[in-house]
């Protein structure tokens, strides 16, 4: 226990002792007094100064008073992390360890939060070198050493230089020695060396502080920070840059390598779209507009995944092992379009597996859950987890209520609509595309329901709901029907609401626009009892299912989510201070989600990817999210209760949970993702009205407003003037904005990234593409002959192709795995958190109620009566239980798109 002298006039000098424990190093403010001894050193006199905090809270400082004793020895242990091909990735000594040894490996600077008083100037910086004290595999650390004088005042930052050769990964710096306790800095960056940058970089204490608290003597460390972090939007970005800029998608073209490569620039008049970050690549040769192809990608060196990450096969495999599997298969299956010729090839994929040619790289080593490596022939195995939805019950695909519950508590649950107008009709031109008015009659849906109600009074109950990718795909179909191997329709899905709460399928509706010189054609299939209609309704199915897949890969998941989210990182960093408490907030929804998307450019979405070789609309696909993006897309509606409201399946109601009444009670996707939305609300409603007194101080935060400014009107400049944009101008505007953010990047992102392999994994209940004609389209054409002698065949030509099937699901399987050091919500407070009693106990009841929440899901899912995600065969909707253990478990919920 600690005392401290207080010296008064003309009296014998007494000692404060507190009468408990001190909290980080800070004291509680109760104390008792005591006389001092004559035996006790005449050391330190108490000062009470004050740091500018919340509520009237006052910090505790010692400083010397014995003219003999004028500093404070502090201590610096900077913590650095080994890395793996970097500094300490073996025990072998290098230059950097002559260095070490040297004792020049770091120049460490302390910077007083106090200017000089009498010059009103910034102090001189306090510097030494440190020296390497202990290394293991796990850990480095270095040691500085410091005589602080008494009228430094608190240090209010850190400065440091890399003097080795290589970049290191500093995770911390601790300061000891001071009498109020240790300050720690968390840092957890990307050092770069000296000779690189000769720019020091800067590193703030824990304590937040919004910009007009920050301690006078780091006001100018704080605004150059973040200049440098902007750039000047000049030249190409190197490795080791820490710069955050805008571009437009311009480089998912490969123009130079194959004119049929060429794609369109996505941002601007002509395609809207959010702004990625500029890596400044030289223009392409053939398109002035567009960046050449690289093999690597530039995100600012702090977004890039830890290395713990890129040992698991969640983004090494994305890096590399899918370049070594589409070669491995592309020799195996020589003919793309190969169809399976029977059920039983698929089901071998997960029961016998293919063999793999030979390769340099061994793809065991890269995707071990899905390729087995047998022993005995020496081979790679392609050889896939039954995912848990077939090794439930092997026919769940086939069955009409499981197509129905699946838009609630599937893979794609945020696009069924409640229908609230009729009879359907089409908005697009009539001139164009053909009649407007849908095939779907009122007589066919009394038909359907079978006279338990009018279709006015169904409307009227609320019992319509419809799957709606007419209007939106229609003008794609006589693009998409030029390439060679695939087809389009219009399509539409109508379902009825029965009283277990489950959705029926009524009707499903496929148009062909006119083209090729012949009429629109529009057929409406629906369930019935005869063989050749069961056929025709299975195949319909597969086109809508087709299309909701693509629509659920390129909008639900790609632009609601990793596309959306990017400029809200790029402006946070340009524009929020490491030590802004919003900025500290949102960090953790923020990790790694720019190197995904970067991953994400270079073998995903770019031209001739994955994506366009394998879904609807192929060469189409990442425009059509651009249209979604031009004609749906709207930040408030990314919140989920204006997105429930928005579709139909929620009405404002104060009496209800969450203020809300849900139009279908058992919504999974609904009931678990409201409680998510609550918590996180609360959450950060205690934490902002820690830091903002009232509205007022939301106004003058001009971090803050220049954050939000640059959100709307450039990473989101496109829609800059759309008017449904949130006005942040009060406490409650703020965090329903933060709200929307971190719901986006956590209980969304998982609601739709998680569950892919347990529900596409097997690739008929959720084909990427239906890629023939029905056969009903043309009945003189030759497939109606082969549909009616053998329509299993007509069937699995329509499913994807081998090739297709089998890349997907590969990269399905690593879509939806956790890695071992996964970050989930709630599981660990951030460390600027536990600065403030305050917050740090809003953040553990926080926790808390994402505890509660994990028993609250397995209580739903044992209820019998809750039919869409209970029942024989059932898997239980688990996506948005907030922690899962490693590797693909269909469910958990971290923090941000970090896949």
């Amino acid at each position: 226990m600690q005392m401290q002298q207080i010296h008064a006039s003309n009296s014998s000098p007494s000692y404060l002792i507190p009468h408990t424990p001190s909290v980080r190093g800070i004291p509680h403010h109760s104390f008792q007094l005591w006389s001092r001894p004559s035996s006790f050193p005449t050391q330190w006199k108490l000062k009470r100064v004050s740091h500018g905090c919340r509520n009237d809270v006052t910090k505790i400082k010692a400083v010397a008073v014995n003219k003999t004793e004028t500093a404070v020895k502090v201590k610096a242990i900077v913590s650095v992390q080994p890395t793996i091909g970097g500094i300490f990735s073996s025990l072998a000594i290098d230059a950097d360890d002559l260095t070490d040894l040297l004792g020049k490996s770091l120049l460490v600077e302390l910077v007083s939060a106090e200017l000089d008083p009498k010059t009103k100037l910034e102090k001189k910086t306090i510097k030494d070198f440190a020296h390497r004290t202990f290394r293991s595999t796990k850990e480095v650390r270095y040691l500085a050493e410091f005589e602080v004088p008494e009228d430094f005042g608190e240090v209010g930052a850190i400065l440091v230089e890399n003097e080795h050769r290589r970049e290191m990964f500093v995770k911390e710096i601790v300061l000891d020695g001071f009498e109020l306790g240790p300050i720690r800095f968390t840092c957890e960056s990307w050092l770069h060396p000296k000779h690189e940058n000769p720019v020091k970089r800067v590193f703030f204490p824990d304590k937040s502080y919004l910009p007009s608290e920050t301690p006078e003597g780091v006001k100018r460390l704080r605004e150059e920070e973040l200049q440098h972090l902007r750039g000047n939007g000049q030249g190409q970005r190197k490795k080791f840059d820490r710069i955050y800029d805008y571009d437009v998608y311009n480089d998912l073209g490969d123009q130079d390598r194959e004119p049929d490569l060429a794609r369109p620039v996505l941002g601007g008049p002509e395609h809207p779209y959010p702004r990625r970050c500029r890596t400044g690549r030289p223009r392409s040769l053939k398109d002035p507009l567009s960046e050449e192809r690289s093999s690597t990608v530039y995100v600012p060196r702090d977004e890039c995944f830890s290395e713990v990450k890129q040992l698991t096969f969640n983004t090494k495999t994305l890096a590399s092992g899918l370049q070594a599997l589409v070669p491995a298969l592309t020799a195996l299956i020589t003919d793309k379009d190969q169809p399976f010729h029977v059920f039983s090839d698929i089901d071998s994929l997960f029961d016998e597996g293919v063999s793999l040619p030979p390769g340099e790289v061994k793809i065991s080593t890269l995707l071990p859950r899905i390729v087995s490596f047998i022993k005995e022939k020496g081979e790679d195995i392609l050889r896939f987890e039954p995912p848990t939805t077939m090794d439930k019950d092997r026919f769940f695909w086939l069955r009409d209520e499981e197509f129905g519950r699946q838009t609630l508590a599937g893979l794609n649950p945020c696009c069924i609509k409640l229908v609230t107008e009729w009879p359907l009709k089409s908005k697009l031109d009539p001139e164009i595309y053909g009649p407007a008015e849908s095939a779907i009659t009122t007589e066919l849906v009394e038909q359907e329901i079978k006279g338990y109600l009018p279709v006015e009074e169904a409307i009227k109950q609320k019992k319509l709901f419809i799957l709606d990718y007419h209007d939106l795909l229609l003008p794609l179909v006589e693009e998409v029907r030029k390439i060679d191997g695939t087809t389009l329709y219009g399509s539409r899905a109508l379902f009825f609401l029965t009283g277990s709460g489950t959705l029926r399928p009524l009707a499903i509706e496929l148009t062909r626009p006119p083209m090729d010189g012949k009429p629109q054609w529009k057929k409406v299939f629906k369930p019935t009892w005869h063989s050749t209609g069961v056929w025709l309704w299975r195949l319909a199915k597969i086109h809508v299912l087709a299309h909701d897949t693509g629509y659920h890969q390129l909008i639900s998941h790609w632009l609601r989510t990793h596309c959306a989210t990017e400029p809200y990182i790029i402006a946070a960093n340009r524009q929020l201070s490491a030590m802004h408490p919003i900025y500290r907030l949102l960090r953790p929804h923020f990790r790694y989600t720019m190197e995904i998307n970067a991953l994400a450019r270079e073998a995903l979405i770019n031209a001739g990817g994955i994506i366009e070789r394998c879904f609807t609309p192929m060469k189409h696909s990442v425009l059509l999210s651009s249209i979604v993006y031009d004609q749906e897309w709207q930040f408030d509606l990314q919140s989920l209760p204006k997105d429930l409201i928005h579709r139909g399946l929620a009405v404002e109601d104060p009496t209800a949970p969450h203020g809300l009444k849900l139009t279908i009670q058992d919504y999974p996707y609904a009931n678990d993702g409201l409680d998510l939305w609550a918590a996180f609300k609360t959450w950060f409603t205690e934490y902002i009205d820690h830091y903002y007194a009232d509205s007022n101080a939301i106004q003058s935060d001009t971090e803050l407003q220049a954050w939000w400014e640059e959100v709307r009107t450039v990473g989101h400049g496109d829609k800059k003037d759309e008017p449904w944009w949130p006005v942040l101008k009060t406490k409650e505007d703020l965090v329903e904005i933060v709200t929307t953010i971190a719901w986006t990047t956590s209980g969304h992102h998982a609601a739709v990234n998680f569950g892919q392999f347990s529900f596409a994994g097997y690739f008929p209940n959720r084909p990427t593409i239906a890629r023939t004609n029905m056969p009903s389209e043309d009945p003189s054409d030759p497939e109606w002959e082969l549909f009616l002698k053998k329509p299993e065949v007509t069937m699995l030509k329509c499913f994807p192709s081998q090739f297709q099937a089998t890349t997907v699901m590969t990269v399905l399987d690593i879509l939806s795995n956790h890695s071992p050091d996964e970050e989930y919500i709630g599981a660990a407070v951030e460390p600027a958190w536990e600065q403030e009693p305050r917050v740090k106990a809003a953040f553990e009841k926080f926790k808390g109620r994402l505890m509660e929440l994990e028993g609250v899901i397995d209580s739903r899912n044992a209820d019998e009566m809750m039919r869409n995600r209970n029942g024989a065969g059932v898997v239980p909707y688990e996506l948005l239980k907030p922690t899962s253990e490693a590797g693909v478990t269909g469910k958990g919920v971290p923090y941000s798109i970090s896949i």
